[in-house]
């Protein structure tokens, strides 16, 4: 375990902005990279599930990489890197090269998907890729994304590993074992969100913020809330949970990054609402509803 890295406030995990030729958009990244930190992120997310990295070939991720990179050493703030895959040998492999990425202070690496591997294997996986990782590793525990999850038992033995300086839970509620590892790890282990309807709880249960999609958008709104949750001011929380939630149910009423995508692009932040086949563009009466949401929390 290390607590050579701050976690503490609202990560925006980036999705990945496509030109009306189907091309990466830099400038609309740049953008929105801007925006997000200048509103209250505290640092930015590339190449997660949100920024459908699966989707991007190498060229482009780094591209990604470089921009997010960017700005994030302009403003003086934090970048996590995706680095996670299947593969343990892969993932050692990229998480490795964040030795030569600027600004950036922690890898989020995912449990390995579609293989399945047993609890016990993915704790080792981890420690391996811990050990030759240059930057402290948040370990992303999605069992509805990756078809295998680790329960309190073992996050808990990760929370005592060497480099690993905290996880990412999204496991679709606050549940038994979120409750077990808040009040169980060690000193310096954070626990980071991992679903948008429960930030807020799982900030006054113990935990340091959350990598939030919905943080796209209404993002002052989101980081005073974790600021609350942070200090105590539990009914001014309460009042900013209460008035995200509808923006939280709205965003993710389609697959997501779809409806944050055809917000931003009605927003005029990015050039197109497009996310890249197999994934689809949200249809427009879901783009209406989360803006009709956004407008009644920021009035």
């Amino acid at each position: 375990m290390t607590a050579d890295v701050d976690l503490r406030g609202v990560w925006v995990p980036l999705v990945t902005p496509f030109a009306a030729d189907g091309a990466g958009d830099r400038a609309s990244l740049e953008r929105l990279s801007h925006e997000s930190l200048a509103a209250g992120a505290a640092g930015l997310v590339a190449l997660g599930p949100t920024g459908e990295a699966p989707a991007l070939d190498a060229a482009e991720k780094q591209a990604l990489i470089d921009c997010c990179a960017k700005v994030c050493v302009e403003r003086g703030a934090a970048r996590m890197g995706g680095t996670g895959t299947n593969s343990t040998r892969t993932t050692r492999t990229a998480t490795r090269a964040l030795a030569d990425v600027p600004a950036c202070n922690s890898a989020l690496v995912v449990v390995p998907y579609y293989v399945r591997p047993s609890e016990a294997a993915i704790v080792e996986h981890f420690k391996v890729v811990a050990a030759a990782s240059p930057v402290p590793v948040v370990v992303y525990n999605i069992p509805y994304r990756t078809g295998r999850g680790l329960g309190a038992a073992a996050l808990l033995e990760l929370a005592r590993t060497p480099n690993i300086a905290g996880m990412k839970q999204a496991v679709g509620s606050l549940e038994e074992d979120t409750l077990a590892i808040l009040a169980g790890a060690p000193a310096g282990f954070q626990v980071l969100g991992g679903e948008d309807l429960y930030l807020y709880p799982t900030v006054l249960m113990g935990g340091v913020g959350g990598i939030t999609a919905a943080a796209h958008v209404c993002t002052e709104r989101f980081a005073a809330m974790v600021d609350c949750g942070l200090h105590g001011k539990l009914d001014d929380g309460r009042q900013h949970s209460e008035a995200l939630l509808p923006v939280v149910r709205a965003g993710f009423a389609e697959p997501n990054p779809a409806v944050w995508k055809g917000v931003l692009h009605a927003q005029g932040r990015i050039t197109t609402p497009d996310v890249r086949m197999p994934m689809s563009n949200a249809g427009p009466a879901a783009v209406q509803a989360c803006l009709d949401a956004i407008a009644a929390a920021s009035a």
